[in-house]
């Protein structure tokens, strides 16, 4: 009943119109502004009191997120995704387009993607291993492809460029002792000993300032993020900067 309910109301455009533009006109209200602005500094106020200890508000707002996320996600694979890739090249009638040509080969994807939910029926979740097998095979040759040229042949190219007694020629020699530093550290068919051992070393230093570089990039990526929930609470919410209009806020 689920499936057929979807596709008839699909096939409803002047019922969904109109409440979407009786949906709009709710949404549209002047009050509704403050009321999202309190509903936002509620739940962020929720999130942070995490900060204290593990409550039953930030459980709520945890909830909420992760639900409407959900929620939201499906919404968009529906719509985005299994409409157009699915629905309608199965029921061409279904488009309200026009322009969608029967093709009976969606059937196969179909299969193996139902054969996913069949992990909920104990007998016949071993059918779910065929669709990861190709997933995994698939998505494992693709990638390998991509891999190999948008990382690792363009790093490699970056370690020949030619050294001169310029910024940029120190530069190219940094970049190449790294690369083949690192490279002996992973080395391990002969004993790290003598200059082995030394340039390893190097490799690990290198090692350092790249993971220190990485996690330095998402704090920063992290308080950016603080920084304008902050901002949110401060102006959006409290109006500090009409408050204190000469604060410089």
């Amino acid at each position: 009943m689920g499936f057929p309910a979807i596709i008839l109301a699909d096939l409803t455009p002047q019922w969904l119109d109109t409440a979407s533009a009786a949906t709009s006109s709710f949404v549209n209200q002047p009050w509704m502004g403050t009321v999202g602005i309190w509903i936002a500094a509620g739940l962020t106020l929720c999130m942070f009191s995490f900060i204290y200890k593990d409550n039953p508000l930030f459980k709520f707002g945890e909830h909420l997120y992760l639900g409407i996320s959900a929620a939201y996600l499906m919404c968009v694979l529906w719509h985005q995704f299994f409409k157009p890739k699915f629905v309608f090249p199965l029921l061409p009638f279904t488009d309200p387009s026009g322009e969608t040509a029967l093709n009976l080969w969606v059937i196969i994807p179909g299969i193996l993607g139902f054969f996913i939910l069949l992990r909920l029926v104990p007998r016949l979740g071993w059918l779910s291993r065929i669709t990861f097998a190709f997933y995994v095979g698939g998505f494992a040759g693709f990638m390998i492809y991509n891999v190999i040229n948008g990382m690792f042949l363009p790093q490699f190219h970056s370690t020949l460029n030619p050294l001169s007694f310029t910024w940029l020629g120190f530069n190219n020699l940094v970049l190449l002792v790294g690369a083949f530093c690192v490279l002996v550290y992973f080395f391990f068919s002969m004993e790290h000993r003598g200059v082995v051992s030394w340039m390893s070393r190097i490799g690990i230093y290198f090692l350092m300032i790249a993971f220190g570089a990485s996690f330095g990039y998402t704090i920063m990526a992290r308080v950016s993020l603080l920084i304008g929930r902050m901002q949110f609470l401060l102006f959006n919410w409290m109006h500090l900067d009409k408050i204190f209009p000469g604060s410089g806020l």
